[in-house]
This record gives C-alpha cells, structure tokens and sequence, in this order.
C-alpha cells in the first residue's frame, strides 16, 4: 500500500532514558517493518535530538524526505510515567517542531506522483493550526483513499468540536475501550456496549471500520457491516506505550489485503502484544515473532 502518515515525532522521556516515539511515527515505523511504501509528514528540531531522529530513520528504511527541520522550535518529547500494569502516563511538551510541519511544492508533488491508498492522523498533532491546515490539504488531494483516523486522546489535547471535525473526515476510526466512553461523554451518548457504539458512530459518521483496542482482551472490530470481538494474548507487559500503533499498523496491514476480520483482528492483536511484551514503542521485532505468537502465548479470552 501507498500510505501517507502524517503527525508527531518525538521522544518518550523515561527517567534518564530515552526511547523514539510518537503516535504516528510508531505507526509508520510498524507500517514500514510490515513491507508498505510510507511518507511520513512531521518536523524536528535544528538539534541533537532531531539529528538523531532522522538518522534513526535511516536504519528503519523510513524516508526523512518529508520531515522538516524547524530552526525555531525544539524536537518533541514527552516525559512517561508507566503504571504498576505497565500502562503509560503522558506530560507533553508543547509548542514542538513537529507541531510545525511544511512541504516543498515539490514534495507536495512527489507525495502524489502514485495513487495513496490511505493517509493516516490523529489528534494530538490536529491541535496545530499549521498540522491541521496540512492534514486537510492532504485529505483533499486524496479523495478515492482510505482516511485512518487513530483517536489517541491525551490531556489537555482535544475538545469536543476538534474531535467531531477530524471524525467526519475519516473512512477508518481507531480508539481504545477507555475512549469509547470518553467519546460516549463528550458528546453526550448513552452508551450501553461497544458492538452498538461502533454502529450508531458509522452510521453517524459514515465509517466503513472502526476499531476498538482492549488492552489484555484483544480487540472489537466493526468492518463495514460486520461486527466481531477477537481474544487477546497473555503476556509479560514490559510497557504498552506503541501498542495501540503497532495494533494499527497490523489492521492497516490486513485491511489493505481484504483479508478476513477475524483475521486481521487476530493479526493486529498479535503485533500489539509482542510490542507491549518489550521495552519501548519501536523495539526490534520480526514478521516471524508475529506470526508464532499464537503457538507461544496463550489465549485469554475476553471478559
């Protein structure tokens, strides 16, 4: 597939140490790893951390050409605090370079040169007014593709308004079973259980698949008019930040194939687990760690 992801690039502060990161970047990294063609749209600093940044880009076969280097700004990082249960907590640093992304006309050109299939976003970086203007020129030039739109809220990060504008422009929606109920709050849904929220949301909105993540308890999917929840994967959590994005990585990896949901709800369930089960949102992995996942771990069914 010919992708376009377009969003933030930072660096999750842990302590004294420091691991690459970023919604979208992780996505496209995982993306990358699974074999697709990804132009990935963000900004860095005019410093050691965005020199470091496009080098690791490099050793990922993840193209730098789309990543602008902002002189007046810092690249992005954000200090995480991860939980007992190995769930992460966020405290962004803001304004960042990646909240300042720009494209040459000749970039711009390049980007379209071959049909997209699908161009993804999440909120985070729709917070920019220049991300935001960028997101939407994107879409526009994209008309016939798949538009992934991976919710991904954090604090202080969204509103009502913001979220309600970026979900109608999407084909695709991705959130987890904790932001369901904030999405069911925010606008005032009664919510009663998931199968029903994914339905009156596409119907709503006119999605044609939505994703729900739950953590140990694997995932819900509603494509197009079928809904199914596939079982998770016991395993040791080492820290879940990169999860969700390594998750959509491999729905976008399978949805892409016109494989079967069940299928590629199995599939993506694998390669967030093997992510969560290792240190950091980019962590070496292989399609053929995925792919004996099932024979290795055992099953944990949903509640």
């Amino acid at each position: 597939m010919k992708v376009i992801c377009i969003g933030e690039v930072l660096w999750d502060v842990f302590g004294d140490q420091e691991h690459l990161g970023g919604a979208s970047f992780n996505f496209a990294a995982h993306l990358t790893k699974l074999g697709h063609d990804v132009a990935f749209i963000s900004a860095v600093g005019n410093d050691i951390r965005g020199q470091r940044i496009l080098d690791r880009m490099r050793e990922m076969g993840l193209s730098s050409r789309y990543v602008h280097c902002d002189p007046d700004h810092e690249t992005g990082a954000v200090s995480v605090k991860v939980s007992a249960t190995g769930q992460p907590q966020f405290i962004l640093h803001r304004p960042a370079a990646y909240d300042f992304p720009q494209l040459s006309h000749a970039d711009f050109h390049q980007l379209f040169a071959k049909p997209v299939d699908l161009v993804y976003f999440g909120t985070l970086h729709q917070v920019s007014q220049t991300a935001k203007a960028l997101t939407a020129l994107l879409l526009d030039h994209a008309p016939s593709a798949h538009k992934f739109y991976d919710l991904n809220l954090r604090p202080n990060a969204y509103d009502a308004a913001l979220v309600s504008e970026l979900m109608a422009r999407a084909s695709i929606m991705k959130m987890n079973d904790e932001e369901v109920v904030t999405i069911a709050k925010l606008f005032g849904y009664p919510y009663q259980s998931l199968e029903k929220f994914c339905r009156d949301y596409a119907d709503k909105f006119g999605w044609e698949a939505v994703c729900i993540t739950r953590g140990s308890k694997g995932c819900s999917l509603l494509i197009r008019d079928q809904f199914i929840e596939a079982p998770g994967y016991a395993i040791t959590v080492a820290d879940a930040v990169g999860a969700g994005d390594a998750f959509a990585a491999g729905f976008v990896h399978g949805f892409g194939a016109a494989w079967p949901a069940a299928k590629i709800a199995d599939f993506a369930n694998r390669v967030g687990a093997l992510i969560a089960s290792r240190h950091g949102a980019i962590p070496q992995w292989s399609i053929e760690e995925v792919e004996t996942l099932t024979t290795n771990l055992q099953r944990q069914e949903p509640a």
